[in-house]
Parts: structure tokens; sequence; C-alpha cells
């Protein structure tokens, strides 16, 4: 599989806004080459250089296998048809751009498709992204990553 964005580029500058501070849209995202078997989608976003240890920022699941991209902003709550998200690490449902701490240098923000076997994930009303993600790595079919750079 591949994930590109037309937002930015792999180890490419987050632009401003899909950050916290600006706009907080989730970039738009696109990929290809999922596997015939696939059932559904996840995507997830993580900053593993937060100071507290790896930080949450998006889990959208049970995206249809017919879907091959989320537009920009998707991360939103007026997302599109069927996208359910989970509770980020800043407490809401839906996209939470990068913050990192003023000072805290470059930030490497990991977004990654993965490809299911299933249609649906079992989790509980309103999931936290930490248990989309542990219940999708039981299904993952293939995986794709791209990273975003940002700091402040």
């Amino acid at each position: 599989m591949r994930l590109t964005s037309s937002d930015f580029s792999d180890d490419g500058r987050l632009p401003t806004s899909c950050a916290s501070a600006g706009d907080n849209l989730s970039p738009a995202l696109a990929w290809t080459d999922a596997p015939p078997r696939t059932r559904s989608f996840v995507v997830l976003c993580s900053d593993p250089d937060a100071p507290t240890g790896v930080f949450r920022h998006w889990a959208a699941y049970d995206i249809p296998r017919n879907w091959s991209h989320l537009d920009r902003g998707a991360g939103g709550a007026t997302a599109r048809g069927h996208v359910k998200q989970a509770v980020n690490d800043f407490g809401r449902a839906g996209y939470g751009g990068p913050a990192p701490p003023p000072g805290d240098g470059l930030h490497h923000y990991r977004f990654s498709v993965l490809a299911l076997s299933v249609e649906q994930l079992e989790v509980h009303a309103n999931p936290r992204c930490r248990d989309v993600e542990q219940e999708a790595r039981k299904h993952v079919l293939a995986e794709a990553t791209l990273v975003g750079l940002f700091e402040r």
C-alpha cells in the first residue's frame, strides 16, 4: 500500500492549517494498492516525539473498503458519510492538529492507513484512539505510513 497527501510530502512540513493553532484541519490523505481482501480502513495520526510519550491525534475507523481517500478537514465534526472517529489525547473526538510545546524541536507526525480484514471494529461507544488502534492491529492486512514534520 501507499499513502500520500496533497498537503505535504513524506518527511515534509505539515502546513499551519493542519496545526491546532492554525485551522486544525486534518490533511488530505489518499491511499492506493490495498489488498483485495480489504473490508475497511483505519487512519491514525500520532506524535512519537511528545514529551509524555506517544500522543494520539486521530483515529478514523470503519472507513468503507471502496474509499481511497479522505478530504482535507475530514477529521472535523462534519466528516463525510460513515467515518467514525475516536477520542484523541486532547479529549475530543476527531482530529486534533499538532501542538508541540514551543521550543521542543521538530516533531514527527505519523499518519498511517491500515487495510483491515473486517468491516467494523468491535470497540465500545466513544473509544479512545488507543482502543481503536489496538483493535485494528488484530485485523491488519497492509499498512502505509506518511510522516509530517512540525515545530513551534
